[in-house]
Order: C-alpha cells, then structure tokens, then sequence
C-alpha cells in the first residue's frame, strides 16, 4: 500500500494534481494494476491535520525504530535511534529542582575532564529506566539514551563522579528539599522515617556492611541499613546509610540532628514500634521536636494494658477507621495514647483466627495423645507452629488443648493498633491519619528494591555503597514528583514516554537527529508536568 499522485490538465492549460491511497493487485491475465482505496482529494487542498492523525494512528502499531525508518525521505539513511521521552522528563525535571545548578555550583572550582553533573544525571536516570551495574550504566548513556550534553562516558569517569556526590550529598539533599517544598507546596510539619537493611552476596563483612537483623530475611549475608525520610505527600526528604548491626539509638541521633540542622521550624516524626523506645523518643523531642510512634499492643506495658482497659466510644475519622483518645498518668508526666481501630482489619483478623483454630483441633486430634505419655515428634511441632502454637497450652498431664484466655486475649486486639505522641495540638484525627501515612515509607523501600534495583550492591567500598544509595535516592525523588504531578504511576510514564526516540539520519547531504511524533498520552503527560515537548530535530548538519 502506498502514496500516489495522478495529474490532470485543465483546458487553461494548469496542471493539477490528486493524491490517492493505493495498493497493487494482479488482474486476471497476473498483471500488477494499481487499485484506489481512497482519494484523498486535489494536492493543493489536502487536509493536512487528518493525514497527520492518519500517520499517528499508523505509528501506534510500529516500534520506534520502525517509524523512524518510515519517516526516512529520499536520499537519507536511518541509522540509528536513542530513547529521549522519559530522559528528557528527568533532564527537565532534575533542572527544575535545582540538582543540576547545584552541583554545577560545587563543581565551579574543581576540575575535571568531564562534565561531572551529566554523568550523575546518566547514572540517576538509568537507575528510574533501566538499572544496571556502573558498567552497564555507561554503555546505556553512550548508545542507547539521548542525554543531552553527554557526547562521551567512562567506567572510570561514573566512579569519579560517584565520589565527588558523596562529598556534595549533605548540601544537594538540602538545596532539593527546599526546592521540592517551595515547587510541590508541601506540608513539612510531619516527617516520616523509617528504615529497611540491604544485603551483599558475600560472606565475608567489614567495618561497614556487618551481620544484623535483615528486613530481607538474609541473617546469612551481610548487610547495610538504609533510612528514609518523606514528607506526608510521599516525597523523599533525605536518605542516610549506616553499618549493618548500627542500633535504633544511633540511628534515630544522627536522624534528628541532621534534620535540626535543616532549621525546618516545628516537626513531628513519624516512626514505627521498631524505634519507639522511652530512650529514641526523649531524643527526638529535643529541642522542641515532636513524634507520633506506633506502640506494641501485645507488650504488656502498664500502659498498653491502661489503654486497652479505658472505656469510651470509638469516633470515626475516615472511612475505614476509628479512633478514641486516651491520657494515661497526670501532670508532667501525662502520655496521650490513641487507640485506633480498623473495622476490615478487624473482621478478617476474626476469620483469620477461627480458620487458624479449625486446623489446630483437627491436628490435636490426629495427635492420639496419651496422659502421662511423652510428647512426639508432631506435638512438639504443633507447639512451635507460628500461627497455631499461640493457642496452645500444656495441661498438668502434659496434654495439649487450646488456650481460650489466650483466644479471647487476641479477639480484644483485632484491627486495633496503639499510638503515642507528644504532641498536644495534633488532633486525634491527624495523629491516626498522619501515622496511616507511614506506609509511604514503605512504598519508598519497595520502589527502591525493585523498581530502581537498589541490590544487588557490587560495590565493596563504603564511600562507593553510600554513594550508590544517594543515587537511588535521587532517582526515587525524580519519579516521585512525576507520578504526584501527572497523577501517573512511573510504570506508566515509562512506558509511554520510552516509545519516543531520537534517530538518526545520515545522506549525500548531511546529518539529521529527528525524534519521533508525540502521541496525544505523551502530550497529556508534559502537559501535567508543565514540560515542553522536545524539540522535533535536534540537529541538521551537512
């Protein structure tokens, strides 16, 4: 199927043309003879806005290397494309925040070979596309992505730009943090931290990556702890790296300081039960510092116990979630607690717990057991079950059989969840709310992990493995602000964003860098972000 044009003279002796879509087929005697599928009308009357959305539509169903080639015109040769759409949203984005000036500022007495700020910006952006070791990274932004200003990048040239980051960390985070505050008009009041640990596969440990309890559930390697800030919107604030065994007591220290230093005015941390110790909180509310901290509902404290005991009526405060404030102790020495309860969570803790104890009568009844005799093999297991062994109780026989003070002691706990804060003016509605939010944390973690590949870590140095972890941190930065603007996940917009390339065309008469046409989704996507589209040709040179 193809273009053709057919002319017609007119009897003033003007020529006009017609343009036509067309295809061949064979006559009866296996000619080839063109067939009209459509006519689209005189040439100097074309509608050009419908052939535009006629090609759009086309290109739907090509791959970007194919429509570059496609839009190859006489002489030119298509050589070869670059992804552009999702680098040149994090180029825009890392200028608009600030990141590129900043360390074009700290780089301005220093020399070097290479332009250092465009290799961090390569290894950033290949950490949200396409992560990949430092030596992958290189090969990425040299042959495979469009980065603006970056003709060239070594092995060598990332490791020393790794190292000059490093340095720069303390005053980037804090420039970037003030420049997403002032950009997104976020709400700094509430600061939630929390950490995670990531592991090496490597026996072997040193001053840095040590053994400790690992949130991957790898106690058999060593490992590094990671910290994580963000603001109740989701957006990074700051990321820190520590020894794999470093105590919550030294972690929560150095977490606070930091931020005081920030003159961030009045903030209330947002931590989980892992860190909310009577020594971490005293901390924390130095200098006039606040926090709300989930407490341990099954840790028998006389306080746990006190809130679990007062009596008062649950006020809802969202749709699914209640809350009753409770003050345990007088005077100075007055702890506000709020007791939360999720009605959903509640009903299927409910039917979690009878379906736990269906199965352990069915196993303690196939256990045949025997007063006086000892246990066997299977009731030993029973008594260790995870789930199961809670509800069990060993009578003076030595029989096992279902603890139901226990059972009833858990039925009092379901869908609830205790919290503590030191903040007087927050509302029980805000504290609730507020520490629900704590799972952005979480998402942060997870997108680091697996989105932007955080581990596997191949780097051996300290400084290197803080490094990479500033990294990722940046990188996480740039795709959240992207999906809390455009209202799109990052899965999303890379997706749709990687379809646009940069190719290139080479003829007798030049060179040509021509990206491909923007779709009516990419367009949504600058717009939303209040990006410019890039430019339709880069470059023509003869």
């Amino acid at each position: 199927m193809y273009l053709r044009t057919i002319s017609r003279k007119n009897k003033d002796g003007s020529v006009v043309r017609y343009l036509q879509l067309a295809h061949n087929v064979r006559n009866p005697k296996g000619q080839a003879q063109a067939k009209v599928v459509y006519s689209f009308g005189r040439e100097d009357r074309l509608d050009r806005a419908a052939l535009e959305r006629l090609v759009r539509s086309i290109c739907r169903f090509l791959d970007s290397d194919s429509e570059l080639a496609a839009c190859a015109q006489g002489e030119l040769s298509f050589i070869s494309s670059r992804r552009l759409g999702d680098v040149w949203l994090l180029d825009r984005l890392w200028e608009r925040l600030g990141i590129g000036a900043k360390l074009k500022e700290l780089l301005r007495d220093r020399r070097f070979s290479t332009d250092v700020e465009r290799v961090l910006f390569a290894l950033v952006a290949n950490r949200a596309i396409n992560p990949a070791s430092k030596l992958a990274a290189t090969d990425w932004a040299r042959g495979e992505a469009a980065i603006a200003g970056l003709a060239d990048m070594t092995e060598d040239q990332a490791y020393r730009a790794m190292d000059f980051l490093l340095e720069a960390a303390e005053e980037i985070q804090r420039e970037v943090f003030f420049q997403v505050a002032n950009l997104l008009n976020l709400e700094v009041d509430l600061i939630f931290f929390d950490t995670t640990s990531t592991y090496f596969e490597t026996e072997c440990e040193d001053d840095f990556r040590k053994y400790g309890h690992s949130k991957d559930h790898r106690e058999d390697r060593p490992q590094v702890v990671v910290g994580l800030a963000v603001t109740r919107d989701g957006i990074p604030v700051r990321c820190w790296s520590f020894a794999g065994n470093t105590a919550d007591v030294t972690l929560i220290e150095r977490i606070k300081d930091d931020l005081r230093d920030w003159q961030l005015g009045r903030v209330v941390m947002v931590v989980d039960r892992g860190f909310a110790s009577e020594e971490n909180l005293r901390y924390i509310q130095r200098a006039g510092g606040g926090y709300i901290a989930g407490e341990k509902l099954r840790s028998g404290t006389p306080s746990a116990e006190e809130a679990l005991a007062r009596p008062g009526r649950f006020m809802k405060v969202a749709e699914n979630l209640k809350v009753k404030e409770i003050v345990v102790g007088e005077g100075a020495r007055a702890k506000r607690y709020i007791l939360c309860l999720n009605p959903q969570e509640a009903e299927r803790d409910r039917i979690q717990r009878e379906e736990t104890l269906r199965r352990l009568e069915a196993e303690l009844a196939s256990l045949k057991q025997i007063s006086g005799e000892p246990h066997r093999k299977a009731a030993c297991l029973l008594r260790a079950h995870k789930s199961m062994g809670r509800y069990l109780k060993q009578g003076a026989d030595g029989r096992l059989s279902i603890d139901r003070a226990k059972v009833a002691q858990e039925a009092r706990l379901d869908g609830k969840f205790l919290l503590s804060t030191s903040d007087q003016t927050l509302s029980t509605e805000d504290v609730a709310l507020g520490y629900k939010q704590l799972a952005e944390v979480e998402r942060g973690f997870r997108d680091l992990k697996h989105t932007l590949e955080l581990r596997p870590i191949y780097h051996r140095k300290e400084e290197r493995i803080r490094s990479h972890v500033t990294l990722c941190f940046l990188a996480l930065l740039l795709i959240r602000v992207a999906e809390t603007e455009s209202k799109m996940t990052w899965r999303e917009i890379k997706a749709e964003l990687g379809r646009m390339h940069l190719g290139e065309f080479s003829g007798p008469a030049g060179r040509v860098l021509q990206r491909t046409a923007t779709t009516p989704t990419q367009q949504e996507i600058f717009r939303r972000l209040r990006i410019k589209e890039p430019p339709r040709f880069f470059e023509i040179s003869s």
